[in-house]
């Protein structure tokens, strides 16, 4: 099976099977072709690639999250590189922005649904922190037998971070890379209490380990608002990580951030930068 990407990304997986642009012509063909798309802004590409793979296999498959398809059973490898792991899929909460708990869950709010643990220590999870304490317990074993350090990508949830949570992201040695999120209609509180209290577990501002997703350039944001939401996370003990809203359907077009949104963000993205400037 060859898998198609339409974009290069660091969990992109880089063996034989695996490409990221139309076949050329030392290409075998293969049982079945599967274009992976994560990003909606990917679609029209994905599109193209498909028509371009046709004759290279009986079936020419285009899916993944951005096609707004259920995901299934994760098979380590196969769409994101060896090391990367998702262990569950979906979320209880129902974001506006955000179309995974519309794609993954049960029903609205319904807890996630726990997979099966392949072995990993770069954590995808939609919200890991959401599943039960079993799961959790069991993935954070899996970690501490990893040869690399833990990062957590996918995200953490800072409004269900428990206190036996907070231990086990503090025991894993060393310790993890933990990405939070600050989205839209997140109580400010809440990103402070989970900073505070993975301070006095043992993490450092000075290590840069403890991260944060800031959602900017939605419908109606302003820099001067993204800006202080951006230094709030740096004053309380977080490296923020800015994330660029993008319209997900053609509808919210006439919201798309405007040109000078990509300058501001890259200004967000770069620890060194945002320590260095004394935000």
């Amino acid at each position: 099976m060859i898998r198609v990407f339409p974009r290069v990304t660091r969990a992109t997986p880089r063996d034989e099977l695996a490409y990221a642009g139309p076949p050329d012509l030392f290409t075998d063909p293969a049982d079945e072709v599967h274009i992976s798309v994560a990003f909606t802004a990917d679609l029209l590409r994905a599109e193209r690639l498909a028509y371009d793979w046709q004759g290279w296999a009986p079936r020419v498959l285009l899916g993944g999250p951005a096609t707004g398809q259920r995901s299934e059973a994760f098979v380590p490898g196969r769409y994101v590189k060896p090391g990367y792991v998702i262990t569950s899929r979906g979320c209880p909460c129902t974001c506006w922005f955000c179309d995974v708990w519309r794609r993954e869950n049960d029903a609205p709010r319904a807890l996630p649904r726990e997979l099966a643990i392949a072995e990993g220590w770069n954590v995808l999870d939609d919200n890991l922190l959401a599943c039960s304490r079993p799961h959790v317990e069991a993935v954070f074993r899996m970690l501490a037998r990893q040869a690399r350090r833990a990062e957590f990508t996918g995200g953490l949830w800072a409004a269900g971070l428990q206190d036996y949570q907070v231990g086990l992201l503090a025991d894993l040695k060393p310790r993890p890379r933990c990405f939070f999120a600050y989205d839209p209609g997140d109580p400010f509180e809440t990103l402070r209490s989970a900073a505070r209290r993975m301070l006095t577990a043992g993490f450092t501002e000075a290590s840069h380990r403890l991260l944060c997703y800031v959602l900017i350039g939605y419908p109606h944001d302003t820099m001067a608002a993204a800006e202080k939401r951006l230094e709030d996370m740096v004053r309380i003990g977080f490296t923020p990580f800015a994330m660029l809203w993008e319209p997900d359907r053609p509808a919210a077009e006439k919201f798309r951030p405007s040109p000078d949104w990509q300058a501001f963000r890259r200004r967000w993205i770069r620890p060194a930068i945002i320590h260095a400037r004394g935000a």
